[in-house]
Parts: C-alpha cells; sequence; structure tokens
C-alpha cells in the first residue's frame, strides 16, 4: 500500500469512481488531490517551499485534458529542471478517456511516464500498476 497518491484531474465524478476504487483494493492510505496542472504545479511548489520533500506522494494519476493547465502542460512544467532533479523519483499514470495512438506515443517521451491507461481506473489496473512501479 502506497502512502500517499496525487489525482489531478477536474472531474468530481470521475475522482468520487477512482477514491471508490483505491479504497476497495487498499493501493493508498491517502489521497491527495488537484483540480488542474496549475493547482498540481503550486502542490509541489508548496514541498519545495516547506522543504517537506519526504512527504511527497508515491504516486501522480494524470487527466490530460483539463481547464486552466491541461495535463501535457503540466508534464512540460514538471519535467523542467526546476522540478526534474527534486521529484526525479516521482511517477505518473496518465489517465484519459480516449486513447489516442498520438498520445501515447507523446506521454512516453516524458520519462516520469509509467503508462498511459484508459478512465475508469479499476482494480486491475491498479495490481498492474504495482507490479510496474
Amino acid at each position: 500500500m502506497l502512502n500517499k497518491i496525487l489525482f489531478i484531474d477536474d472531474d468530481p465524478i470521475t475522482f468520487m469512481l477512482f477514491k471508490k476504487v483505491i479504497e476497495k483494493a487498499g493501493f493508498a492510505k491517502k489521497i491527495d488531490v488537484a483540480k488542474n496542472g496549475t493547482e498540481a504545479v503550486n502542490y509541489f511548489k508548496e514541498f519545495i517551499a516547506n522543504e517537506k520533500l519526504t512527504e511527497l506522494p508515491n504516486l501522480i494519476f494524470l487527466d490530460l485534458n483539463m481547464p486552466v493547465m491541461g495535463g501535457w502542460e503540466f508534464l512540460d512544467q514538471f519535467s523542467s529542471i526546476d522540478f526534474a532533479e527534486k521529484f526525479s523519483s516521482l511517477k505518473v499514470i496518465v489517465l484519459s478517456s480516449t486513447i489516442d495512438p498520438y498520445d501515447i506515443d507523446k506521454a512516453k517521451k516524458y520519462p516520469m511516464v509509467l503508462d498511459f491507461l484508459s478512465k475508469p481506473i479499476t482494480v486491475e489496473m491498479l495490481n498492474y500498476i504495482e507490479t510496474i512501479m
């Protein structure tokens, strides 16, 4: 069981389903939430500012299509030098409602992306994620 995961998605219904599956599978003790990429970037800036890097999430689940700042923009910022050296151990699972081969290929170009999975998340997917972490 992971200590903490970060869920980045703007849809409250998707989050509610995600939370139920996480709890059912006993996958993580705590779920932090960001509603878009900007909130997620600020979330990580707080860890840097407060020097609490030991309290980072173990894994990030990232939606691609969100208002304000989408998943691609978040990945671009998160892989920038400001973040890359401090958060190099963090891995990302991209979650999308559409499986576009172009998006899958694009996601693989980011070294922190473990996989690209289709929504909604299932217990079987979580079992798979445990094997690739």
